[in-house]
């Protein structure tokens, strides 16, 4: 069969068996895909072509369990504009969406981790210098005497999660750039160097990527104590109350009489 006649072969999708359009093939490593079935993949998954059918169906699986997380979410806490970390305190876990109606959340279906995933958390703030000229007498562009120079900045936040399907999640804060003129000092000796700190709108956006990270790492924390604290045996002790010795149940109180013990 030469190239056109494979082109135009019927394929068949490896994890939903339906048939494939022209141009729709997303292939896996042993087997194919189809757009629908690859739409339903984790927006953070990116090795879908190193993947088999087997591997993909595990995901598909973890995504559709996903939805009810989704769905039982309570936002308590919200960081970034146009995409977002929210956070359900009290349950322990956030997403990172671009949605907030729960039509749309439920559309998207949003990965859910939790706090005890992650690994780690960065904050990137990416600076961009372009120099402001204006029209010399030539009609050619020509520096501002002293120079003076625009800077873009976006501010970029990374976490890094325990997940099976993906490794980090990487979004920027802030909707549009925060811009931030500079006129050079002619006086060099004692010139007050430049410092975006000095911008209400750079700190606020630094501020709100520093607060993501403590509250993320702070509350990853916790979650594992919680799990360890959990997870150790419990060590027997005297109730005040009736004098047996009892290991205390999950409320720190007496097997036997009911007393609080801890």
């Amino acid at each position: 069969m030469g190239f056109f006649g494979k082109l135009f072969e019927k394929k068949v999708c490896s994890v939903c068996d339906g048939e494939i359009g022209l141009l729709g093939n997303r292939k896996l490593e042993d087997g194919n895909l189809c757009k629908e079935c690859a739409k339903k993949l984790s927006r953070w998954f990116d090795d879908r072509r190193h993947s088999t059918v087997e591997q993909i169906k595990a995901q598909l699986e973890y995504r559709e369990a996903n939805k009810e997380k989704v769905a039982a979410f309570c936002v308590t806490r919200s960081f970034g504009e146009s995409t977002k970390v929210l956070l359900d305190e009290d349950a322990g876990l956030f997403m990172v969406t671009a949605e907030s109606s729960p039509q749309r959340l439920a559309e998207e279906n949003p990965d859910v981790l939790a706090f005890s995933d992650v690994t780690g958390c960065d904050l990137d703030i990416d600076e961009n210098r372009e120099e402001l000229k204006i029209d010399g007498k030539d009609g050619q562009k020509v520096s501002y005497n002293p120079p003076r120079y625009r800077y873009d900045y976006d501010f970029y936040v990374k976490i890094y999660v325990r997940n099976p399907f993906f490794d980090d999640m990487r979004l920027k804060l802030n909707r549009n750039p925060v811009c931030i003129e500079h006129q050079q000092s002619k006086m060099l000796l004692g010139a007050q160097r430049f410092s975006p700190e000095r911008d209400m709108e750079y700190r606020q956006y630094k501020q709100m990527g520093e607060e993501l990270q403590n509250c993320l790492m702070n509350a990853r924390q916790e979650q594992r104590e919680e799990a360890a604290a959990a997870a150790a045996p419990k060590a027997a002790v005297t109730c005040p109350y009736c004098g047996a010795t009892s290991i205390p149940d999950a409320n720190g109180c007496c097997e036997y009489c009911g007393g609080a013990v801890n």
